[in-house]
């Protein structure tokens, strides 16, 4: 296939490395400086060379801020048959685009990315599809997902936001709460710094990648039940409950069992 990327950060430069040997790659990017390293594929410093291009799928690999604003630009320079594709953590307001652009469509979210996954080794990270969208095109990102040994799942746009409000809002707000009340140390114990590396990766995402999760229409009752637990768990210290405590730890032991025993 003729498969052009639009941005060259971290993940764009990860699909063109994955895919520029089967297929013929070409990368758009408004900042040519950070086209510099990129290999084996074409690389486009205008708009006007996607059309000589003809490409066949496009992954919008650019900031969540401006992929909508990205599939615009280059959507006059498209042939009809192109199907467009994204990779966003968060889908606010693309299912509504993908149906009025007049072309085919996939949707994926590679639920890892360059802060802690260590790219070369993707068999414990997941990948979504959203299963409305163009049959090929779910077929190509399945197939390139499967040879990455990744676990994939299926989800419509709703399921999907759904899924991200759980996964993403709730780690996220608790490393908030922990940057917020957090001292420095000068002799940290290893769960300090094991909470405060994870502080720096999430503290390091970009802004609105942040402010779009945390808006995410179903992120407020997951944080309400944040709220909840803490509220429960403020009384029994404050009771000193030590029958309470015993309680609350078997009971959170047994809510993330399932998940620690599948921990290799």
């Amino acid at each position: 296939m003729r498969i052009l990327v639009l941005g060259a950060g971290k993940m764009g430069s990860f699909f063109l490395d994955l895919l520029s040997f089967d297929h013929e790659t070409a990368v758009y990017d408004k900042d040519p400086k950070r086209m510099r390293f990129t290999y084996n594929c074409r690389r486009m410093t205008s708009l006007g060379e996607v059309g000589d291009f003809r490409p066949e799928l496009v992954i919008n690999a650019v900031t969540l801020k401006y992929t909508i604003t990205a599939f615009e630009e280059v959507m006059p320079y498209l042939p009809p048959e192109c199907i467009v594709s994204d990779i966003s953590s968060v889908k606010t307001g693309l299912h509504e685009y993908y149906k009025q652009c007049g072309h085919p469509f996939v949707s994926t979210h590679p639920m890892f990315g360059p802060t802690f996954a260590n790219l070369q080794q993707l068999s414990e990270e997941n990948a979504i599809i959203i299963s409305q969208g163009d049959y090929m095109g779910r077929i190509f990102f399945k197939d390139l997902y499967s040879r990455l040994d990744l676990n994939i799942y299926e989800y419509t746009f709703d399921e999907h936001d759904r899924t991200v409000a759980y996964s993403l809002s709730i780690p996220f707000v608790s490393t908030f709460v922990f940057a917020a009340v957090m001292k420095h140390q000068d002799a940290p114990g290893t769960t300090f710094k094991r909470h405060m590396k994870i502080a720096k990766g999430v503290l390091n995402e970009d802004d609105y990648l942040l402010q779009e999760i945390l808006f995410n229409p179903y992120t407020g009752e997951q944080v309400a039940q944040i709220r909840n637990e803490l509220k429960e768990l403020l009384g029994i210290i404050d009771r000193k409950d030590a029958a309470g405590i015993k309680a609350y730890l078997t009971k959170i032991r047994s809510n993330v069992r399932r998940d620690i025993d599948s921990i290799k």
